[in-house]
């Protein structure tokens, strides 16, 4: 039932509202696609999906349309767009105030041409999802760097990555949360990325999370 309206979604022009005019999205502005929101956010479990607008696949899509590079967006960004995969973002950490993004302590270091991440993330949106293959990773390539908001990066880690482990469901108001593949507590004991796997730039990490997250706080009922 849901492909089927997915792809009726698709044939009406109803699929990847969130994104502004640009080769991959339907043209809406934030004012037009916040009312839109709005609506679809009074079926949360099956209007976001079938338009392929659910949190937080819109996010990183964002996040990839306009800081990823070509690669990246070919092997990521179109698989989203189509609605073949899903993906989560992994910012959120326990024993630090994480909605300043400055204090998060997970490790993001050299070796060769490769990153090698390890830290502790939880309350990470998407990350249960059968069908996630991509999470999005926030930390610090730079911890004693002069300019705390440039300390920190992002990098693209799949999920199946040896060293990356969904160690378990997390409860929201009591309940454990499935609307669009549940938070999770996810730990990263250094798992292993390629260096093409960063996103824009070392250091930009922090510039990036506030591109991602502030369109998407007037919209949050949908993505």
């Amino acid at each position: 039932m849901v492909e089927e309206l997915k792809a009726e979604a698709r044939r009406q022009g109803l699929w990847n509202l969130f994104l502004p005019d640009s080769e991959y999205g339907a043209g809406l502005t934030n004012l037009q696609y916040a009312p839109l929101a709005e609506i679809m956010g009074r079926s949360p479990q099956l209007a976001p999906t079938v338009t392929n607008c659910a949190a937080p696949d819109t996010g990183n899509m964002e996040v990839l349309t306009q800081f990823g590079d070509e690669r990246q967006r070919k092997q990521w960004l179109e698989p989203l767009l189509a609605g073949e995969i899903r993906s989560a973002f992994a910012m959120t950490e326990p024993e630090v105030a994480s909605s300043d993004a400055t204090n998060i302590t997970t490790r993001i270091e050299r070796d060769g041409d490769e990153y090698v991440i390890t830290g502790r993330k939880w309350y990470i949106s998407g990350a249960m999802h059968p069908d996630c293959n991509i999470m999005i990773v926030m930390g610090k390539t730079d911890p004693d760097g002069e300019d705390i908001r440039r300390q920190q990066s992002m990098v693209l880690v799949p999920r199946d990555t040896p060293g990356v482990t969904i160690k378990r469901a997390m409860q929201v108001f009591g309940y454990e949360d499935h609307y669009h593949g549940g938070h999770a507590e996810v730990i990263f004991d250094h798992a292993r990325v390629p260096v093409s796997n960063l996103v824009g730039e070392e250091g930009g990490g922090f510039a990036i999370a506030q591109a991602r997250l502030g369109p998407g706080a007037s919209t949050t009922a949908c993505g």
